[in-house]
Order: C-alpha cells, then sequence, then structure tokens
C-alpha cells in the first residue's frame, strides 16, 4: 500500500531524495531554496547534471551519480515548468501528473521510499507551495496503485511487484490538511480500481453488493435489494438482462445525508459484472475484459466513498443495478418483449445491448423514489463511443446545458474529460419498435451511442439528467498520465469535484 507523510521543513541529508527545479528559461535552470543548497553542497553537479543531460520537460527527472563522500542514496531532480513558459502556465493538474510521473520514475528504479525537498523558493506558475505539495502526492497515489493480489511468485518476485512504497514530503505543518485530503481520495478512486479490477469468479452480484457494506463504517446508509424485491418492483428490464445466469442480481442503494433537507443528488451506475453478451454472444478474443463492465458502478462506489470521507455537505444517493449477462437455457432471446419498471415495454433485438435495459429499471427506480435534483448515470455503454472519441474522453450526453457545463468542467480540471454528443427527437426514431414501445439497439452503426442515451432518456422523466458513457476510459491498455495500465477509476474524482463545486453551499 502507497503512502505518503509531512517531515520536518528542511532539506533532507540521506536517503532518497528528490529535488524540483524549473523548466529552463533563458538558457538557465530556475531553482528553489533545496535545489541551490544541494548544488553547492554537491559543486554544481546539479546544474551540470541538466545541462549535459537529455533535456527535461515538465515532469521529467535526472538522477544524478553521486560522488563519494556523500550520504545521500539518490539525489532525482524533477522538473516543474515548460520550458520557456511564463507565469501562470502551470496548472495544477499539470502539478499532479508530474507527481504521477515522479511516483512511475522512482518505481521503476527501483525506489522503496524518497522524500520530496522543500518547495520554497520555486516559481511554480501562482500555484503555492502547499497546495503544490498536495497536487504532486495527488498524482503520486493515483500512479503508485498496483493490483497484484493474485500474484503468487517467490519472495522476490512478491518484494518487486510491491512498487514505490511511501514518498514523504519536506513541507510545514499546514500542508498536512491536504495531503490527507488528497489520500483520503486515492483511497476511494483505489476502492474502485479493486472492483473494476477483480475477476468475475470472485466479484458477482453478490460479492460486489457485499463490498459496498464498507461504506457504513463512513455514515453511508447501504441497503440492498435482493431479487425477491426486483421482483415485486416489477424491474422487468434488469431481471430479464439476468434471468441467464446461476447468480442472483441486487440493487444496492448508497445514502450520503450531508446536505439537511435538500433533494439528492442521484448519482446511478451499470453494474454487469460480466458480459459475454448473452444469446448475442460476443466473440472470444477479448472477452476477458468484460469483467470491467461493470466500471460504471465502480465509479458510483468509489464517488460515494469520496463525498463521505470528506464528510460533503451534500446530499447524494448512489443506485447500482448489479447482473451477469450469460447465455443458457434460461437467458432472454433475441425477439423477445420485456417489460420495465416503467411499464415500458422493449423489444430485445440484441441481448449484447443490456447495460441500457440494466439502467432503465434503475434510473426510473431512482427519480421516483428519491425525487433527485439531479441525475448522473455513468456505464460502459458502448463501443460505439470508443469510435467517436477514442479512449481519450469519455461521452457526455445531457438533457439540462447547466448541468452538462458542471460536469465538463470538472472533468476537465481533473484530468477525466467529456465530450457532449446530441440528444433531441431525431433520434428517437432509431429506437423505434413495431411490435413494442421501443427496442434495445440502434439503426445498425449509425449514432450508436446516441441511441443508447435516447434509450435511457425516456427514464428520467423531467429531472435534471447526463449520462456518461465511459466505455473507452474505464480501463486503458497503455499508461496514462495520471494512471498506469489497467483500471483507470475513471469518473470518482470527476463526480466529487462535481459535488464540491456544485451541490455544496
Amino acid at each position: 500500500m502507497f503512502e505518503t507523510g509531512i517531515v520536518a521543513n528542511e532539506t533532507p541529508e540521506t536517503g532518497t531524495v528528490v529535488v524540483a527545479v524549473g523548466a529552463k528559461r533563458d538558457g538557465t535552470w530556475p531553482f528553489g531554496d533545496a535545489a541551490r543548497h544541494l548544488d553547492g553542497r554537491t559543486d554544481g553537479l546539479l546544474r551540470r547534471a541538466l545541462d549535459l543531460g537529455t533535456p527535461q520537460k515538465h515532469g521529467g527527472t535526472v538522477q544524478l551519480l553521486l560522488p563519494q563522500g556523500t550520504d545521500f542514496e539518490r539525489i532525482v531532480l524533477l522538473v516543474l515548468g515548460k520550458e520557456g513558459g511564463k507565469d501562470g502556465d502551470l496548472t495544477a493538474r499539470d502539478v499532479a501528473e508530474a507527481g504521477a510521473s515522479l511516483a512511475s520514475r522512482l518505481a521503476a528504479i527501483g525506489v522503496k521510499r524518497a522524500t520530496v525537498a522543500p518547495l520554497d523558493g520555486l516559481d511554480l506558475g501562482g500555484i503555492t507551495a502547499t497546495d503544490a505539495v498536495a497536487l504532486l502526492a495527488e498524482g503520486a497515489h493515483l500512479r503508485a496503485y498496483r493490483f497484484d493480489r493474485y500474484r503468487s511468485g517467490g519472495d522476490e518476485a512478491k518484494e518487486e511487484a510491491k512498487g514505490l512504497e511511501r514518498l514523504d514530503f519536506a513541507a510545514p505543518d499546514g500542508a498536512r490538511a491536504g495531503l490527507d485530503a488528497v489520500g483520503r481520495l486515492a483511497e476511494a478512486v483505489n476502492m474502485t480500481k479493486d472492483l473494476v479490477s477483480e475477476p468475475a469468479n470472485v466479484l458477482y452480484p453478490e460479492t460486489f453488493a457485499e463490498r459496498t457494506r464498507a461504506l457504513e463504517e463512513l455514515g453511508v446508509e447501504v441497503e440492498v435489494l435482493p431479487k425477491a424485491k426486483l421482483e415485486e418492483l416489477k424491474m422487468g428490464a434488469l431481471l430479464a438482462v439476468n434471468q441467464g445466469s446461476v447468480r442472483e442480481p441486487y440493487v444496492v442503494v448508497m445514502r450520503w445525508q450531508g446536505g439537511g433537507d435538500e433533494a439528492p443528488l442521484a448519482l446511478i451506475g451499470k453494474g454487469v459484472c460480466f458480459d459475454t453478451g448473452g444469446i448475442s454472444i460476443k466473440p472470444a478474443a477479448g472477452m476477458q475484459d468484460m469483467k470491467w463492465d461493470m466500471a460504471g458502478a465502480g465509479a458510483v462506489v468509489g464517488a460515494m466513498r469520496a463525498v463521505a470521507g470528506r464528510k460533503a455537505r451534500a446530499n447524494v444517493v448512489g443506485v447500482i443495478g448489479l447482473v451477469e449477462n450469460m447465455p443458457s437455457g434460461t437467458a432472454t432471446r433475441p425477439g423477445d418483449v420485456i417489460t420495465t419498471m416503467a411499464g415500458k415495454t422493449v423489444e430485445v433485438i440484441n441481448t449484447d445491448a443490456e447495460g441500457r435495459l440494466v439502467l432503465a429499471d434503475v434510473l426510473w427506480y431512482a427519480q421516483d423514489r428519491f425525487r433527485p435534483k439531479a441525475i448522473i448515470d455513468l456505464a460502459t455503454l458502448t463501443g460505439a463511443v470508443i469510435v467517436a472519441l477514442g479512449h481519450e474522453r469519455a461521452g457526455l450526453f445531457s438533457t439540462d446545458d447547466d448541468l452538462a457545463k458542471s460536469l465538463d468542467a470538472a472533468g476537465e480540471s481533473t484530468g477525466e474529460p467529456l465530450w457532449r454528443l446530441p440528444l433531441g427527437p431525431a433520434y428517437d426514431k432509431h429506437i423505434k419498435s413495431q411490435i413494442a414501445d421501443m427496442k434495445n439497439t440502434g439503426q445498425g452503426r449509425e449514432a450508436g451511442s446516441t441511441a443508447g442515451a435516447v434509450f435511457l432518456q425516456r427514464y428520467v422523466g423531467d429531472t435534471p439528467w447526463a449520462h456518461l458513457d465511459i466505455a473507452g476510459v474505464a480501463w486503458s491498455g497503455s499508461d496514462r498520465p495520471l494512471s498506469g495500465k489497467g483500471a483507470t477509476g475513471f469518473g470518482v474524482r470527476l463526480l466529487d469535484r462535481f459535488v464540491r463545486d456544485t451541490c455544496e453551499g
């Protein structure tokens, strides 16, 4: 487990020390107090290493070869700033990404523990040294995450797998509060990453529901609705998706009451713990990735932990639908007609368009029971959104411009960007059925993500609503600025920022 901490606000004399320097300007490297001190102690070694080494951009690192007579294990230089840049060019996101880059580099060279020297005297473009400590720690937390609980190698392999274990910051005690805050947020993100990374034989609807009970320790009220209750509620769409599986389906309701009597914000998550496609079965290649088809539900759980962890002054309810989509003699067939909790009928054209069926009932249930002031759902809903946006942004659909703008701003500030895609009556014809109120697919390859969104729109009533299609960003096959390969935890920090910015007085 990766940790951060605060130590005395002075340049360390031993161990692995990270020293931040400014980006090169006008042929020179701006130094803060710590860099000037160590450069003097080592007879100009820091400047020589920067001048003679490979040119470094923002977030780049240089490991120094230390002369005899020093007590350091290593000195690692970290560049903060953009070459030739001006004050204000460095954003909070830039600093967080530098912290992530630093954590990755330290792990790569085998460092287990390191200390970041004081940032005093360094030009950070308007960002205070105290804020920079929190931002560097946030990035390091996000990038240091590892999911290796199933490795069974020898002691040496297990030790290697641990990676960077602790990063301390030499800073005033006033920086401790910010460090604690980003630590709690990182725990929430890591909870989501753990859920998304688990194999489906370990994390299935029942065990997923059990894990949400951990939120009760933070004051979240957790209510687990079993199959019998879902049948009583007539959640016909959700039950139809799960009926091919031997596992029982569940809906979990998580409530954080920090905002008095005001109407809550509702967060809704798709939790398909494994998606074979059902009778419309997926190709074998890549099907193992469908363990993370519950990433929307995972993000909602993480967001609930985040808002509860900092005792947000807001009312937030999270509702997730947990199922498996499996082929069997009892599975829903293409051509079947099902009835949702809202009383609307759906012709099932493709059983692999199952996420919208799960969300239809959960959305209706949430808006009917809680009368929320706004609804945001997250789902790995369509492959079409990857065709449209790649793996760089999630798709955003919304019936409310102000809600969409606030979500977009939260996404940009947290490095979890969105891109708004269209809704509107012209797309309703895409899901028109000849024998039912609607069908669960659109018109072939045309506007596939929008077809899924207009389907969901029919289950939110007049409540301001946004749908985030996170299929392209929930999992990454390569390193990203703030996360490594695997589960990204996308949505947790975005939703936490949204709540902070729009729901707390």
